[in-house]
């Protein structure tokens, strides 16, 4: 029977993984504000993701269920890992995100969820302590800081239309 690891990333979500008969070792990042992202290791680096693919909770759970079952999924979808009220995440800013385009000050983010961005990463360049006049870009990763559940409230402020 395949052992599956699991590690507590502080601040992040938790690691689950494995390594197939093949050698391959693969994982599933659990973040905070249900999003999932599907990793792969290097063979030759068993510390060093070659390939990786960020999906939603729903893309999951359809992912989970394409491979043939989705106990894991499910109990994914329950875990959250909070250290003393804190909890950090990275949240994409897709080209479908409504505040792709628009600063952080108009996403009213830190006053609607209680979630401040605290780093902005462009391609591989990060921009450390944005203020609110930095504009979110398309392909962005937000770095946020705040409670689980204003996290889980940025994820759907920032990929759903405002009102």
């Amino acid at each position: 029977m395949t052992q599956i690891h699991e590690t507590k990333l502080p601040g992040v979500g938790t690691l689950h993984d494995f390594e197939c008969q093949s050698g391959d070792r693969v994982g599933v990042i659990s973040h905070h504000g249900d999003r999932r992202e599907i990793v792969i290791y290097d063979p030759n680096d068993p510390d060093r993701v070659s390939e990786s693919a960020a999906m939603t909770a729903d893309e999951a759970r359809v992912f989970a269920d394409l491979l043939g079952g989705t106990t894991v999924t499910e109990r994914l979808d329950n875990l959250r890992q909070e250290i003393d009220g804190l909890a950090i995440d990275w949240l994409p800013i897709s080209p479908h995100s409504p505040y792709a385009g628009t600063t952080i000050g108009e996403t009213a983010l830190r006053s609607r969820t209680g979630v401040s961005i605290v780093a902005l990463v462009r391609g591989r360049r990060p921009l450390p302590a944005p203020g609110p006049e930095q504009a979110l870009m398309a392909d962005d990763t937000a770095v946020v800081v705040g409670t689980v559940e204003g996290i889980t409230a940025a994820a759907k402020l920032l990929s759903r239309r405002p009102r």
